[in-house]
């Protein structure tokens, strides 16, 4: 697992900032399509644990792009933690790269991945982290004293010297893209030994044009993308691309809303399986690098670990077809978007919808509640009693998006 300090060559910053300028101007992307940003996160509902289960470990580790490290197949993104047990549990079982945040869990994840890899030797991990702070990501125009101490804060919370890669986080525009005052100071922590390689993620509407970007700027080294079954009918030409660039590409919203323990028609057997079988599918793709998936439970060290190494056969595969089938209706694809310019009192459908599924299938209930709570007036669910709904004949995937907001407002208010 040996690692090479060598970066990639890339654009300079004037190149940044003429590029993200005719970019902006040109083709008029400057405009959020989100008006929060929320993010799909951790509590996934507990399976029935087998006796198998229990000495799960990584078995392949693939290589992330030209960074010359090799990361295990399935890897620890830390929404919610704050135990470091888990996190040295993972290292035991041979997981070796760590997605971390200043905004999981109030900075208490930053600090757990610190104290739980503490002992481990620094260059046999590969470390994640964001140009955000514990109070929400950096905005566009940050000054880059700011970006840069936001990072510098980061190292002192996980207690390492250096990041291996920070993400340009929740990308929506090609502005936020490439903001050049985030890229000068990513020039500058990389000129001072502080981080080593940019990434950038991205689950919003705009999602393919980020990436496709992303991957032709050559200024980033690690694309981390929402990817499940039977999604983004387009990304995968843009993962082959990467790969061929030495772009490493990392897939994250894996679960496909982890309804699962949730469906009623759903066994306990296929309850068990789904975890590993979505696992699976995502790393049949051989341009993914790995996956990271969110652990704050020892159990959920064992579930996930036993997907790794194994290939993708027709039982996974029927697997999924069925939970699609289950909970197609249920399940607002994170960067979809087709309904939210049908919305006449422009309600952010996407985000309230994620915040049900936080509340109903993650046990967020609260931070999904005080996340709706701060929803601008004049675009809550409140519209939605006695509209005729565009947005529901505006969804390509059928949901009764009507219903569902209102069962959210219902759930995000105590009142279901």
């Amino acid at each position: 697992m040996a690692k090479d300090s060598d970066s990639r060559p890339g654009l300079t910053r004037r190149d940044v900032i003429t590029s993200a300028g005719v970019l902006a101007g040109g083709l008029a992307l400057g405009g959020c399509k989100y008006g929060t940003q929320a993010y799909l996160a951790s509590k996934v509902p507990p399976a029935q644990p087998r006796p198998e289960w229990a000495d799960a470990r990584v078995h392949a580790y693939r290589p992330l792009g030209s960074t010359g490290f090799r990361i295990s197949d399935i890897s620890f993104g830390s929404a919610e933690l704050d135990n470091a047990e888990i996190v040295r549990s993972a290292v035991e079982r041979g997981i070796n790269y760590f997605d971390t945040s200043p905004d999981y869990s109030n900075a208490k994840s930053e600090r757990a991945i610190g104290e739980g890899i503490s002992g481990t030797p620094r260059d046999q991990l590969f470390l994640a982290s964001k140009f955000c702070t514990p109070n929400g990501h950096l905005p566009d125009r940050v000054a880059v004293k700011d970006a840069i101490r936001a990072v510098e804060d980061s190292l002192l919370r996980i207690g390492t010297d250096y990041l291996d890669l920070v993400h340009i986080h929740a990308v929506n525009s090609i502005e936020r893209l490439m903001a050049p005052n985030i890229h000068e100071a990513f020039d500058r922590l990389q000129e001072a030994g502080k981080v080593r390689f940019l990434g950038v993620s991205s689950h919003t509407p705009d999602l393919e044009m980020v990436m496709r970007h992303a991957v032709d700027s050559d200024r980033f080294h690690v694309i981390m993308v929402a990817y499940n079954y039977d999604y983004w009918p387009g990304i995968g030409e843009i993962f082959h691309d990467a790969h061929e660039k030495g772009v490493g590409v990392v897939a994250m919203k894996t679960l496909k809303g982890a309804f699962h323990n949730k469906l009623d028609d759903f066994s306990d057997t296929e309850q068990e399986a789904f975890s590993q079988a979505a696992l699976k599918w995502v790393l049949s793709n051989r341009d993914v690098s790995g996956l990271v998936i969110s652990i704050n439970r020892p159990d959920q060290v064992n579930e996930y670990l036993m997907a790794s190494g194994r290939p993708f056969e027709a039982s996974d595969q029927a697997l999924l077809e069925r939970y699609d089938a289950l909970a197609g209706s249920l399940y607002c694809r994170p960067g979809c978007g087709a309904c939210l310019s049908s919305c006449p009192n422009q309600v952010p459908v996407d985000d309230v919808l994620r915040w049900r599924m936080y509340s109903e299938n993650y046990g967020r209930h609260e931070e999904a509640s005080n996340r709706f709570a701060a929803l601008d007036p004049r675009r809550s669910t409140d519209g939605c009693v006695g509209c005729s709904a565009p947005c529901a004949d505006a969804c390509p995937h059928g949901l009764p998006v009507q219903e569902r907001l209102l069962g959210a407002s219902r759930i995000l208010r105590g009142r279901a």
